[in-house]
């Protein structure tokens, strides 16, 4: 049987494609928004306050959280959902301004590192309390210690952490 949208009836595929219930349908387009529309909510700030992209802030960010503040360029890629030729291109934006510098893996060498400078550690510090008070703003001042704890079991569920990429 075909499945209704709007006026037009679609032919199910031969693979009887599973079509979403009401209540799978709202938690779709909740996911989707919050794709989508968050991050633009969420870079507005880091832009207005340090001049930096979303992406720029969390590759700053999560080299400073990193040991020794250094990350490998792949695992780096991953953290903030970049490609790494995307990635090459920004570290090489932070290199001419003094925020972080990349060398061979020492252990690896067809590996390379990302390190953050001093510099660039001031660049994420100034950065932070402007990101930080978006985040409170649009994503955990709304939810209750219920939502957010139900929020980090479906990012759990989805893989979507930062700790699931070793996993990858």
């Amino acid at each position: 049987m075909a499945e209704p949208t709007g006026d037009l009836q679609v032919e199910p595929a031969a693979d009887d494609v599973r079509w979403l219930s009401p209540s799978e349908k709202e938690a779709w387009t909740g996911a989707v928004s919050l794709m989508l529309l968050l991050p633009g909510r969420l870079e507005s700030a880091v832009q207005r306050a340090a001049g930096l992209t979303l992406f720029e802030y969390l590759t700053l960010s999560h080299m400073s959280e990193a040991d020794d503040r250094c990350l490998v360029m792949s695992e780096l890629a991953y953290l903030t959902n970049g490609s790494l030729s995307r990635l090459s291109n920004v570290m090489r934006r932070f290199e001419a301004r003094g925020w972080a510098r990349r060398y061979p893996d020492p252990d690896d060498g067809r590996r390379t590192i990302a390190a953050l400078t001093d510099e660039g550690y001031a660049k994420v510090v100034e950065a932070a309390p402007a990101h930080l008070r978006s985040v409170r703003e649009h994503v955990l001042d709304p939810l209750t210690v219920t939502d957010q704890r139900a929020l980090a079991r479906i990012a759990a569920k989805l893989h979507t952490r930062p700790e699931d990429f070793a996993a990858s």
